[in-house]
């Protein structure tokens, strides 16, 4: 193992805190950034790191470094960042720095240097930041090599012992021109700014906190910048280092003679009751920022000030000082932010015409209202931001703010969105933001009159029915929406039929348990869609069907996936479809259990594969099996009595005959069969025995049964009645089959058939079997005349008679 860190392979290595005396022999000369921090190095020699010419960044940070040789960096063509802080330089060669032909950053803190004059670094013309912070360097006459640094951005002598500044220091920044150079001089202990040092001087920023041993020392020196052309100016003091306490009458007023842009006052302890210097000699500004102040008012206004720009951040007004600021008639934007302290709003904004920009966010404010009295003939304002306040209650007046593109509420509970369409005025705003203000959806028409909106985001929010409806059917321009958080249940079919325009929907944190392809299918220009988090088992194949072809990020993780070989296909799509797929970790199997967790990209599709062999042999079962048991259930009643049947026979010999006769017909003609058939046969001489189905089945019998065990088996004749009913009735046919079968069977001579006289022929002929048989066989027909039944008896006692047993 090496004994060092590599954080990218061959180009970043970290050797910290390995106490290592040199470089590594283990480290690349491919090597583009080398820690070396923490290690005990003591001294470099020449050409220390000429092994490792490709070298950006070299970080040397407490190395125990007292010496650096000449030539020690020689050959490090690529370096552009070297660090160096916190070594007890007491030596460095005149030519310590040679090689270095593409450094920007040079980092020299607590590094014991005394003089910037003895430092050997005339020659890093492309040098941009120099940082001499936290060193012993007391005064800030700048060598002349500075005129050769022509490149330099940000040059830092924070926290050194620099007490004066006289006329001619800063002479090396006024040869060339310098306004882009930062020139911080924070954490000294300047006394006295002479007048003049800084003179014709123009720079991009000065900074100058904590600076000052007291405010007399302060408001003096201040007096020394007369002449300084300086695009921001930062004043004042840090929180753990604060010296001037109390900020007084006239401490500004050194600044009356300065030329800004921008000034930055921040952290002053205490204000005087009387403010009404503060602005005296800013007035003309451009940009004001109040950065931390204790400031509880705007006392005074000089008369026409000229800023435009004005931020209040964390003061201590307990009221948004309208009345003052309205003073301020070039102000285009202006932020009181951050202030604990203000919770209320009465005062009014009039006549700032040039108003584009308000932000009174992350206060504690709570007012009634909003918005349109607020701001009194201000055509111009734009921006209005109200976020992460108390509690603000909206009227639904907006006129005079019609102008607005950009509102912001979020994190602010309000009280009328959702109930009524608040926002009808808005026509031309594009961005609004009513995200976790408690705004609860019971109107289709809340968001009527925002006609050009783009940008809609209500997360955290809820609507009626934990429902989404028809709630955007005006908002056809819509680019992105954000409702993700809204304990949404349900999404109706015609939510999104007019956002053709939307490319990003965030409806992530809800309920949701399926994604309807005919809700989504409108969606056709979206391109990033988030439905993580919510109770979906799979997207069915009409839904992978419907996402749009410019979708380029679709987050679906933290869902409820159901890993299935039923969804192969959608398991099949996710492997597919990596490139747009987001939190791709976070997609994992709910059921079934045995994959619980398991991830969807590392889903194993081989399980779900099945032998195609195996697949239609199944099938092939699966079919025969199906017709086998329609078969049976079609012919059910002729299995059965087949069955019943062939079992009978087995035993027909010993259970002899108990009737002359079985008597098939229908239960319509009963009366004829009792009276013409039953009575004369079983009363007369001699009698005979017949088998009737309402007298003689047995009970709890299946009929099937009772038919060919107590009638056919039990019986040497079968005689069955024919008539219309008979031939209309099912079970009748089906007893003349059993009948048919019993012949063929039991070997019998044959049916004894009764036609009775009123029978329809030509229902008769559509009886196919039974017109058939009676063609082939002799059949009795029953007449109502006396000399029919007399030949009818003759014969049907004859055919009875054989065959017949007698008991003695």
């Amino acid at each position: 193992n090496l004994p060092l860190l590599q954080v990218i392979p061959n180009t970043t290595f970290r050797c910290t805190g390995l106490n290592v005396s040199g470089v590594p022999a283990e480290v690349p000369n491919i090597t583009q950034y080398l820690d070396l921090s923490f290690s005990n190095l003591t001294s470099l020699g020449a050409n220390y790191f000429s092994s490792l010419p490709e070298l950006q960044l070299l970080d040397l940070t407490r190395c125990h470094l007292h010496t650096i040789e000449d030539n020690s960096f020689m050959d490090l063509d690529q370096l552009s960042t070297l660090i160096l802080t916190a070594n007890p330089l007491q030596s460095l060669g005149t030519a310590a720095f040679y090689g270095l032909p593409s450094l920007k950053k040079l980092v020299l803190v607590e590094t014991n240097i005394a003089s910037l004059t003895d430092l050997p670094i005339g020659h890093l013309h492309t040098l941009q930041e120099l940082n001499l912070g936290q060193n012993n360097i007391t005064s800030l006459k700048l060598p002349t090599y500075f005129t050769n640094l022509t490149s330099l951005r940000h040059l830092s002598l924070f926290s050194n012992k620099i007490t004066y500044i006289s006329k001619g220091d800063l002479d090396a920044l006024r040869e060339v021109n310098r306004l882009n150079l930062t020139l911080v001089l924070s954490l000294n202990n300047i006394k006295c700014i002479q007048p003049g040092s800084f003179a014709k001087l123009h720079l991009g920023e000065l900074v100058l906190r904590s600076s000052f041993e007291n405010s007399d020392q302060m408001q003096t020196s201040l007096q020394g910048l007369a002449g300084l052309q300086v695009n921001r100016l930062i004043v004042g003091e840090f929180n753990d280092r604060e010296k001037i306490g109390d900020f007084q009458k006239g401490l500004l007023n050194g600044l009356c003679q300065v030329q800004m842009q921008e000034l930055v006052l921040i952290c002053f302890r205490e204000f005087e009751d009387d403010t009404d210097t503060l602005f005296n000699c800013i007035g003309n500004i451009s940009s004001i920022r109040l950065v931390h102040l204790r400031l509880e008012e705007v006392s005074e206004v000089p008369m026409a000030p000229q800023v435009k720009q004005l931020e209040c951040k964390k003061c201590k007004f307990k009221e948004v000082p309208a009345v003052k600021l309205s003073l301020f008639k070039e102000l285009r934007v202006l932020r009181i932010t951050q202030s604990k302290h203000l919770n209320s709003f009465r005062q009014k904004f009039q006549r700032l015409r040039k108003l584009e920009m308000v932000d009174l966010s992350e206060n504690r404010l709570s007012f009634t209202g909003c918005c349109s009295t607020y701001f009194r003939e201000c055509p111009k304002l734009k921006h209005l931001n109200l976020s992460f306040n108390s509690d603000i209650s909206l009227s639904g007046d907006f006129i005079n703010v019609n102008n607005l593109l950009y509102l912001d509420f979020q994190h602010t509970k309000l009280s009328g969105p959702g109930t009524y369409p608040v926002f009808l005025s808005l026509q031309k705003l594009i961005y609004l933001d009513i995200s976790y203000t408690k705004t609860h959806v019971k109107s289709q028409c809340s968001f009527c009159g925002l006609n050009s909106l783009q940008v809609l985001k209500m997360a955290g929010n809820s609507f009626e029915n934990n429902k989404l409806a028809n709630n955007f059917k005006n908002l056809s321009h819509l680019h992105t929406l954000d409702i993700s958080s809204c304990q949404l249940v349900q999404v109706d079919q015609s939510t999104f039929d007019v956002l053709s325009e939307l490319k990003e929907l965030n409806i992530s944190n809800n309920k949701l348990l399926t994604f309807d392809p005919v809700i989504y299918q409108p969606l056709q220009a979206l391109r990033v869609l988030d439905f993580s988090n919510n109770q979906l088992s799979v997207l069915l194949d009409s839904a992978l069907e419907v996402l749009p072809a410019s979708l380029v990020l679709l987050d679906i993780s933290q869902n409820l996936f159901d890993c299935s070989c039923i969804y192969v296909n959608f398991l099949e799509w996710i492997k597919e479809k990596q490139e747009v797929l987001h939190n791709k970790e976070l997609m994992t199997c709910h059921t079934p259990a045995y994959v619980k967790n398991v991830s969807l990209s590392s889903f194993d599709l081989s399980s779900c594969q099945i032998n195609a062999r195996m697949v239609s042999t199944s099938v092939v079962v699966l079919l025969a099996i199906v017709v086998f048991l329609l078969l049976i259930y079609k012919y059910y009643f002729q299995l059965y009595y087949s069955l019943v049947l062939l079992s009978g026979c087995k035993h027909s010999a010993e259970r002899g005959n108990t009737y002359d006769a079985f008597v098939i017909h229908s239960s319509k003609d009963q009366e004829w069969v009792i009276k013409e058939l039953v009575e004369p046969l079983e009363e007369g001489i001699p009698p005979f025995q017949l088998c009737l189905y309402y007298r003689d089945f047995l009970p709890g019998v299946p009929i099937v049964t009772n038919i060919i065990q107590e009638g056919f088996l039990s019986s040497r004749n079968v005689i069955a009645v024919i008539s219309t009913d008979f031939l209309e009735s099912k079970w009748c046919s089906f007893e003349f089959d059993i009948a048919q079968s019993w012949q063929v069977v039991e070997g019998k001579a044959g049916i004894i058939m009764i036609v009775l006289e009123e029978v329809d022929k030509a229902l008769l002929r559509q009886k196919l079997g039974l017109s058939r048989y009676l063609r082939r066989n002799t059949y009795l027909e029953w007449k109502n005349t006396e000399v029919s039944k007399h030949i009818f008896w003759r014969q049907l006692t004859g055919v009875l008679l054989e065959g017949k047993k007698w008991n003695h």
